[in-house]
């Protein structure tokens, strides 16, 4: 069973997502060593990265592993824990079976279960458990539209994305997309480089055009404007490693 002290984290890396509960009295050589399983990754080249809203990437290294705890850095609940490996030909992303079956848990079984992302959000009032939530939705999106005014987005416009500023692009589309799910504006961003999750369109319906991979949609807070230089395949700062 898990301890009250366990924070839940969603452990990512090039090939895997999923939810684990880290126990802040871990060593880093503890948890890298439960996240092998998880990732594929061993110990000794695994890379871990803390990603906090509305904060910088927090690389999580110390000289002595073994005696370092978890709870030395500012553990989130449901904060991004990125695995990446330092051999680059294992960053790359594996693709699942198509011919495995996946198992789907019906929704009342999940409802029930204690230890769930759900439960945690009913027990603690987030989201549509929240009796604020419509007016704390409302105000999300205002600041959204918000944001965007005030930085000047507009289409046509070169930006990055952070964290890392490592992906460049121009903006093609500001606005709402129904096919994603959550309230608010999203901006079309087509990559200067193939790093991105589609060609521009959701579902079927096209926001705007560009080859494939070569575009993605992010919500606001995760685009930079500015006078950025195109980047282009074979450049020297186009070294890579994200709807």
């Amino acid at each position: 069973m898990s301890s009250a002290r366990d924070v839940p984290l969603l452990v990512t890396s090039a090939s895997s997502s999923s939810e684990k509960r880290i126990t802040p009295s871990w060593s880093l050589s503890i948890l890298k060593a439960k996240l092998e399983p998880i990732t594929g990754i061993p110990p000794s080249l695994q890379k871990l990265s803390l990603r906090l809203p509305g904060q910088k990437q927090v690389v999580l290294e110390a000289q002595d592993e073994g005696i370092t705890q978890i709870g030395a850095w500012p553990l989130v609940a449901y904060a991004e824990l990125h695995v990446s490996s330092l051999d680059p030909s294992s960053n790359l992303a594996i693709p699942p079976p198509a011919d495995v079956p996946k198992y789907e848990m019906p929704a009342e079984i999940y409802s029930s279960l204690p230890d769930t992302v759900l439960a945690y959000k009913r027990s603690h009032k987030i989201g549509r458990f929240d009796p604020h939530a419509s007016e704390n939705q409302e105000l999300k999106v205002n600041e959204m539209w918000k944001d965007i005014h005030e930085r000047n987005f507009a289409v046509a416009t070169r930006c990055i994305l952070p964290p890392g500023n490592d992906r460049r692009g121009t903006i093609a589309s500001i606005g709402l997309i129904p096919e994603l799910p959550g309230e608010g504006p999203w901006i079309g961003v087509r990559l200067d480089e193939p790093t991105g999750k589609n060609d521009g369109t959701v579902n079927g319906r096209r926001y705007f055009e560009c080859g494939m991979k070569h575009g993605v949609f992010v919500r606001p807070e995760r685009v930079d404007v500015g006078d950025w230089p195109e980047l282009g395949i074979g450049k020297e700062d186009s070294d890579l490693e994200e709807i």
